[in-house]
């Protein structure tokens, strides 16, 4: 696929684990925006996929909303109440503006959220930080901290295909991870396993463990919920793992105003029970201001 620029890179230990896609080339009914593919465990086991046969608007690791303002963020169809998914004109994007930070380990830079006529939605500063892990088990850890800012003058209303009328837990649009897996894969958390028990939910902590292409087994361990929001998962229809915004609510965020998140996601080799999950997790919790790991 071609680009503006060439993908940025992630490396833990001189290990490439992650290519960060900034400026996509992209029909505009795909969503495009920066993202994260492939993602690798230190193994060299990929647990992205992009641009996937059943939902090609599905970009590795991102952050997309189905509805800013009306404006469709995510990709593919819109869904509307009492009519369903439905194709329409309003696909925007969410464009690289600058870099504030480019180093091996750390990404940050500036974005624009735009609706389909190219005006402003949001702005949003992103950090993208790859920490090493020590311990028994091939780990790493994605650090992801955002924030958007609304214009002054105008509230956004950021939606999803739930509160705008469809059911069955569809509450997607957030921070969502496409993974890929040759096997069936798995979700659990502390207290819950399986796609309908955790779907919705506000456990600490999920985890998704599936087979790479290579046939090598993998771990993703999710953390940070804000305020509000949920876990969005699903495995049957397609192995993801999402945090979810608006999942049962649309959510405001008023003019001049900011919504911040930090999620946290541990690529591991091998599956991973739950208390080995708990523990990388709740690892990853203890983080400085900065976003750093603390001591």
């Amino acid at each position: 696929m071609s680009t503006g620029q060439e993908p940025a890179r992630l490396v833990v230990d001189g290990t490439e684990v992650a290519r960060y896609v900034v400026d996509p080339a992209l029909d505009a009914r795909h969503g495009p925006r920066p993202y994260l593919h492939p993602v690798r465990t230190l193994g060299g086991t990929v647990v992205t996929d992009a641009l996937p046969a059943d939902h090609v608007w599905h970009l590795g690791a991102s952050l997309a909303v189905q509805d800013v303002n009306g404006s469709n963020l995510w990709g593919g169809r819109t869904y509307l109440r009492d009519v369903g998914y439905t194709w329409r004109d309003d696909h925007g994007r969410i464009a690289h503006t600058g870099w504030s930070e480019r180093s091996a380990e750390r990404l940050a830079h500036r974005l624009e959220w735009r609706d389909p006529h190219a005006a402003v939605l949001l702005t949003e500063d992103r950090r993208l930080t790859a920490v090493p892990l020590t311990g028994d088990v091939s780990a790493w850890r994605l650090d992801v901290d955002y924030t958007l800012r609304a214009p002054d003058g105008q509230d956004v209303r950021l939606g999803s295909p739930a509160t705008n009328g469809r059911p069955d837990g569809a509450g997607y649009g957030g921070f969502f991870w496409r993974a890929v897996t040759a096997e069936p894969a798995s979700v659990f958390s502390a207290s819950a396993t399986g796609e309908e028990a955790v779907n919705g939910s506000a456990e600490p902590w999920v985890a998704l463990a599936g087979t790479g292409p290579d046939g090598r087994a993998y771990t993703l361990v999710f953390g940070g919920l804000g305020d509000g929001d949920r876990w969005f998962t699903r495995t049957a229809m397609y192995p993801g793992v999402g945090v979810a915004f608006a999942f049962e609510r649309p959510v405001t965020i008023a003019a001049g105003a900011e919504r911040r998140g930090r999620h946290t996601v541990v690529v591991a080799d091998g599956a991973l029970d739950a208390a080995t999950a708990a523990a990388l997790a709740a690892s990853a919790s203890v983080r400085r201001p900065d976003g750093a790991t603390s001591s």
